[in-house]
């Protein structure tokens, strides 16, 4: 298989060949990089047949692009220019820093991706941070003289005979305390902090490829000195700062504003001695045994990368409910992820697609899996296909039976600072049984579906005679006269042959209710009667929102959510991932039919009740006939406690800092609106938030000069730490918001 990327795409290139690259460069040419990369990364890409890709630059400057294994640039002799100035010219640089950025991962594993995926980008499965730094450390670098702490362990000592002696019964390591990080880890941190404080101050407009070049630098060195997370993350900023310097489709400044703020975060603490083993992260992802193993088949995920890489990742559940994947990401884009939906499945001698692992099974003799549940393809390894299960039975039918709010809450327990750490937690999927409302904006919304206790049934007019002696019933033990068709709801007039479910009005539909016979009690609680619509189920908890888990053109995702929005009162199975940042969010991967229920999904025998809705396109057969007329969403009102919170005031100045630097943020505390801004935080509680924008905007301001003129304090560290402050007491206050969300109506 070549190497080489398509013709219309430049190959990715590792950080520190970049970074020395521009740092070959003279003053004179980097006032000029910026400029050069743009007009560079427009100029077509020559595919040529044993070297590479060639980019002609001018008349006489061709550069030549020759990637090595899995399609990547990772040695400065793989570019190559034909200037007389070169490797120190500006084509090289500003070629080179125009290619996307690759993460290279550990040579020995051969089942490892080769690129992580940039969050926000698609659908995405993380790769580890951790797999962008498997080398070993470089002989001679401080680095190499000390043992590095693995994540919850001690460095160890060298044994000593002597002490061996001595101390029959040694202590045991584990009540030692945490070591703190190596001279060379501190060094490289400081590095770290450095660089991206910079760029913090620049802003958005001012960190170009020079100040993204010396992050990549320091990124290097954070490798070398074994510090995967930190390097991790700054890569991480370095990406998105392309991204919304080029004004890329898909970007959000927030995302920028995260990575920045784990970055200082962990570069700081590191700086400062901190021994926290997690911020020093997984140096390597090693596969380990895992034994014999019998999975079922979930659903598939697509994944589109930025960056050029494609795939599929199949994720499969153990008897025990453990959940583990099958990744098979490649160069190639939204193309590549298109076709590996039904690519052989690469474990074993197993003769599955990817398509058939997500409705059937495996038994595996010998597999290895890797720590973040990707299962390994070793030579060692056999895999026998077996008959899947539904969702209504065996693993799948335990994770339907949980509380939604139960596990969201679980979800979303990852450490707040730490984006890579969130997204960890918050990976494995939820199940639940949902009801669909109706579209809203750019989400769906939706109610959980949880079982409706036997005491709370309705008697229907077929079951006991009505009082009158009229066809009547009795719902939620309150009697209801039929009256031509209209029922009492909640005890709530129908008002025309009209009930209510949760203060939404819903056409009767003939004396049976609009839903299967929902009865909706004064606080919201709605109880069905056997053999509705929901099938014995009921509506319960607050409004849940369902976002698409990719907007690309090329996945059925955003198509398939308006399907499911065109018939409310569905009630549908739904396997997603909980959003962490916005309140009772869900973005769905699969759909299947409710069991029992009347109103639900119809799939084709072959689909074996679910749809991957990244790849199965679903159709009006697939739907059930729409119900009566009525909009269940018209008179819902959809809460959001980060809406309306004045929180946006504070996220605002934090974003500011980043989108526009250390001046604009000066700029907006001079006046009376940031005065009144602050005033709005206190009255509503935020008093902390309020304190920290005002210490941000006036140490933006801060600028002492001595009798000179020159600045006693030309670093910006104090305005940096005073972000950091604030950008994570808003992430914090904000994600106690979204778990009170999911608790709400309850």
């Amino acid at each position: 298989m070549s190497n080489v990327p398509p013709g219309d795409r430049l190959p990715p290139v590792v950080p520190h060949v970049v970074a020395d690259a521009v740092e070959g460069l003279t003053s004179r040419l980097r006032k000029k990089l910026d400029t050069a990369i743009e007009q560079y990364a427009a100029l077509p890409v020559v595919v040529v047949d044993g070297e590479g890709v060639r980019i002609t630059c001018g008349e006489d400057a061709v550069v030549t692009l020759s990637p090595g294994a899995g399609g990547v640039v990772a040695e400065d002799g793989q570019a190559r220019c034909s200037c007389l100035l070169a490797p120190r010219c500006l084509h090289r640089a500003a070629v080179l820093s125009a290619c996307p950025l690759a993460a290279t991962p550990d040579p020995t594993d051969a089942t490892a991706t080769m690129e992580p995926v940039e969050p926000g980008t698609a659908a995405t499965d993380p790769v580890e941070p951790g797999t962008a730094a498997t080398d070993p450390v470089e002989p001679g670098t401080a680095a190499s003289d000390q043992p590095i702490a693995a994540p919850g362990r001690t460095p160890p000592e060298a044994p000593s005979q002597e002490r061996a002696a001595a101390v029959p019964n040694p202590p045991q390591p584990a009540s030692a305390p945490p070591a703190g990080p190596a001279p060379a880890q501190v060094a490289a941190a400081a590095g770290l902090w450095a660089a991206g404080a910079a760029v913090l101050a620049a802003g958005v407009p001012a960190a170009g490829a020079v100040p993204q070049a010396e992050l990549l630098r320091a990124a290097h060195s954070a490798r070398l000195a074994r510090l995967p997370r930190a390097e991790a993350a700054a890569i991480r900023v370095v990406r998105e700062l392309r991204s919304a310097r080029e004004q890329r489709v898909g970007h959000q400044l927030s995302d920028l504003v995260s990575a920045l703020r784990e970055l200082l975060l962990i570069a700081g603490r590191l700086a400062a001695g901190d021994p926290d083993p997690a911020l020093t992260g997984s140096v390597r992802r090693a596969y380990e045994q895992g034994g014999s193993l019998r999975v079922y088949g979930a659903f598939r995920e697509p994944v589109i990368s930025a960056t050029g890489y494609g795939g599929v990742v199949t994720h499969v559940v153990a008897e025990d409910g453990r959940w583990f994947s099958v990744a098979d990401v490649r160069p190639g884009g939204a193309a590549r992820a298109r076709g590996a939906a039904t690519a052989p499945v690469a474990i074993g001698s197993a003769t599955l697609n990817h398509s058939q692992l997500a409705r059937s099974g495996l038994l595996i003799v010998g597999a290895t899996v890797s720590p973040d549940g990707r299962l390994g393809a070793g030579r060692g390894v056999r895999a026998t296909p077996v008959r899947g299960l539904p969702w209504a039975e065996g693993p799948m039918a335990a994770l339907f039976a949980r509380p939604l709010s139960e596990e969201a809450q679980a979800r979303l327990s990852g450490e707040v600072w730490s984006e890579s750490g969130t997204e960890e937690v918050a990976r494995e999927p939820v199940g639940c049984d949902l009801m669909i409302v109706g579209a809203s904006g750019d989400h769906v919304l939706a109610r959980a579906l949880a079982p409706t206790p036997p005491a709370h049934h309705p008697t229907t007019a077929t079951d006991a005679p009505a009082p009158d002696g009229d066809e009547a019933g009795t719902l939620d033990g309150v009697p209801t006269p039929d009256g031509g068709g209209a029922r009492t709801l909640g005890g709530m007039p129908d008002g025309g042959g009209a009930g209510a479910l949760g203060g939404v009005a819903v056409p009767d539909g003939g004396g049976a209710g609009a839903l299967g016979g929902v009865a909706v009690s004064d606080g919201g609680g709605v109880v069905v009667a056997e053999g509705g619509a929901f099938g014995g189920m009921r509506p319960v908890g607050p409004l849940i929102r369902l976002v698409p888990a990719s907007r690309h053109p090329e996945l059925a995702h955003v198509a398939n959510l308006g399907r499911l929005a065109s018939r409310p009162g569905l009630c549908v199975r739904v396997v997603g991932r909980v959003e962490p940042d916005r309140a009772t969010t869900l973005r769905p991967f699969a759909v299947g039919p409710v069991p029992g229920a009347g109103m639900t999904l119809r799939l084709p025998a072959e689909w074996q009740d679910r749809a991957d809705l990244g790849y199965d396109r679903l159709q009006s057969a697939h739907l059930p006939p729409p119900g009566p007329p009525g909009d269940l969403a018209a008179a819902t009102e959809e809460v959001d406690p980060l809406a309306s919170a004045p929180l946006w005031r504070v996220r605002r100045l934090v974003e500011l800092a980043v989108a526009g630097g250390r001046r604009a943020v000066a700029e907006s505390g001079r006046g009376t609106d940031a005065k009144a801004q602050q005033a709005s935080l206190r009255r509503s509680g935020f008093k902390t938030a309020a304190e920290l924008a005002a210490a941000l905007t006036t140490e933006a301001d801060r600028r002492e000069r001595d009798v000179f003129g020159r600045l006693t304090d030309p670093t910006p560290d104090r305005y940096a730490w005073a972000w950091l402050a604030t950008a994570t007491h808003l992430a914090a206050t904000e994600r106690a918001l979204v778990q009170a969300s999911w608790q709400a109506g309850e």
